[in-house]
C-alpha cells in the first residue's frame, strides 16, 4: 500500500482518517510498510499520524533517543495535537516513553511493542562487518520468528543503510544512547494506561523485558504473541490490531 507523505516546515509525515489521534513511532530500521496493516485498520475510526523520524538528518554527535523525543515534542506542537495515543515499536516505544514521562498531560494511552528503554540486545556494535550481505541478511532475519518476513527488499534496504557511513554512525550513536537512557526509575510514576504487546520469541527485547515493563508500570497490561519476534504488528497484524482495538475500546468506550 502506498502512502502520501506530507511535507510541512521541517516535518514529513503520513496522516489518514479522522477522530482521536493515533500517533505511530517507528524503530531504528522502521518503515511505513511496518505499519501498513495497522494504518488500514485504524484509519477507519481514528486519525492515524506517522511522523518520519529524522534518524539520518540529525548532526551525528547529537543523534540520540533524547533528541528524537525533542523532535516528537516539536512535531506535536506544530500539529497542535493533544490527547494522544502513542504506538511505538522498538526505538519508537522508547521515544513514546520519554515523551510520556515529560508530558503526561498530552498522552491518554500508549501501546508499546518490543520497546527499548529497559534492556535490548543492540545491533549497533556489530556494524563493522556491515559489508557482508549474508551477515546483514542474518541479522535482519533475526528480527522475526519467521525468517521469510525478511524479504529481499527489506534486506537490501537495511544493507544499503548500514553501508552508508554517515547513516551508520548515526545508528550507532542512537543505539548507544538508547542503552544509556534507561527509563526504569521513572516508570513507577507513569500512570498512562499502557498496552504491552510482546513477541514471545523476540531476541532483541526478549519476553522478560515485556514482563519487566509490566511489573514497573502501575497501569499496564501485557500480552504475548506466540511464534513472534520483534515486530508483532508485521508478523501477526490481525492479532496485534485486535489486542489494540480491545484495549482502546475498553478505555474510550467505542
Amino acid at each position: 500500500m502506498d502512502f502520501d507523505i506530507v511535507s510541512e516546515d521541517d516535518f514529513r509525515y503520513v496522516e489518514q482518517g479522522e477522530g482521536k489521534v493515533l500517533l505511530l513511532l517507528h524503530g531504528l530500521f522502521g518503515a511505513l510498510s511496518n505499519f501498513s496493516d495497522l494504518i488500514q485498520h485504524f484509519s477507519k475510526s481514528y486519525r492515524v499520524i506517522i511522523p518520519m523520524l529524522p534518524l539520518y538528518e540529525m548532526p551525528v554527535k547529537q543523534s540520540s533517543v533524547g533528541e528524537l523525543k525533542n523532535f516528537l515534542q516539536q512535531f506535536v506542537e506544530f500539529k497542535q495535537l493533544t490527547d494522544l495515543i502513542l504506538i511505538g515499536n522498538s526505538l519508537g516505544g522508547h521515544i513514546a516513553l520519554l515523551y510520556s514521562i515529560e508530558f503526561p498531560e498530552k498522552v491518554s494511552a500508549m501501546v508499546l511493542t518490543g520497546s527499548s528503554g529497559l534492556f535490548e540486545n543492540s545491533l549497533g556494535d556489530t556494524f563493522p562487518t556491515r559489508g557482508n550481505y549474508d551477515y546483514v541478511k542474518t541479522k535482519t532475519e533475526a528480527t522475526f520468528y519467521d525468517s521469510k518476513m525478511a524479504t529481499k527488499d527489506l534486506v537490501d534496504e537495511v544493507f544499503a543503510t548500514v553501508n552508508d557511513r554517515e547513516k551508520v554512525l548515526r545508528i550507532i550513536y542512537i543505539a548507544r544512547s538508547a542503552i544509556r537512557q534507561n527509563v526504569g526509575e521513572y516508570l513507577k510514576d507513569l500512570h498512562t494506561p499502557t498496552l504491552l504487546i510482546w513477541g514471545k520469541d523476540d531476541i532483541i527485547t526478549p519476553a522478560f523485558v515485556g514482563k519487566d515493563f509490566d511489573d514497573k508500570l502501575p497501569n499496564s497490561e501485557l500480552h504475548y504473541i506466540e511464534k513472534c519476534g520483534h515486530a508483532p504488528m508485521m508478523e501477526h497484524p490481525q492479532t496485534f490490531n485486535q489486542l489494540t482495538e480491545q484495549f482502546l475500546n475498553k478505555l474510550f468506550e467505542k
